[in-house]
C-alpha cells in the first residue's frame, strides 16, 4: 500500500451545501438568509463591530495600553535611605550597593530635603536631583 492509494473512509466527508438552487434542494426560497431586507440582499456587508445601533463593545470599554514616549526615572527618596548620604561618590554601582533597583533602569532621580546637598557627589550624568534637569 502506497501513499498514492490512500482514500478517505466512507462517509467521513460531506459535499458542500449548495444554497439557493430551488425548492427541491431543501435550501431554496430565502436560502438560509431569513426574511426580506438589507441583510438578505447580495453585497450586504455589515461594519466590523456593528451591534444594530447599540454602542459597540470597543466604544463602551475604556482605552488602555498607553505608554509615554518619555521614560520616567526611577525615584529614590534620600530621606528614607539615609546610607546614600554617606557615599563618597554617587554612581549607578554605588547606589546599587545601597538600594535594589532593576537592571533595565536607565535614569535615577534623587528626591528629598537633603538631596540638593548631594549634587557635588554625583559622578554619573544619568543620576539627577529633584529640581535639576
Amino acid at each position: 500500500m502506497g501513499l498514492e492509494n490512500l482514500q478517505k473512509a466512507a462517509g467521513s466527508t460531506r459535499g458542500t451545501k449548495r444554497i439557493g438552487r430551488g425548492q427541491g434542494s431543501g435550501w431554496g426560497k430565502t436560502a438560509t438568509k431569513g426574511g426580506k431586507g438589507q441583510t438578505a440582499r447580495k453585497g450586504y456587508n455589515e461594519k466590523r463591530g456593528f451591534e444594530g445601533g447599540q454602542q459597540p463593545l470597543q466604544r463602551r470599554l475604556p482605552k488602555v495600553g498607553f505608554t509615554s514616549k518619555f521614560e520616567k526615572p526611577y525615584v529614590i527618596n534620600v530621606e528614607k535611605i539615609t546610607s546614600i548620604k554617606e557615599l563618597s561618590e554617587i554612581t549607578f554601582e554605588s547606589l546599587r550597593s545601597v538600594h535594589k533597583f532593576s537592571n533595565s533602569t536607565k535614569k535615577i532621580k534623587l528626591i528629598g530635603a537633603s538631596a540638593r546637598d548631594l549634587v557635588s557627589k554625583i559622578k554619573d550624568e544619568k543620576i539627577v536631583v529633584s529640581g535639576q534637569k
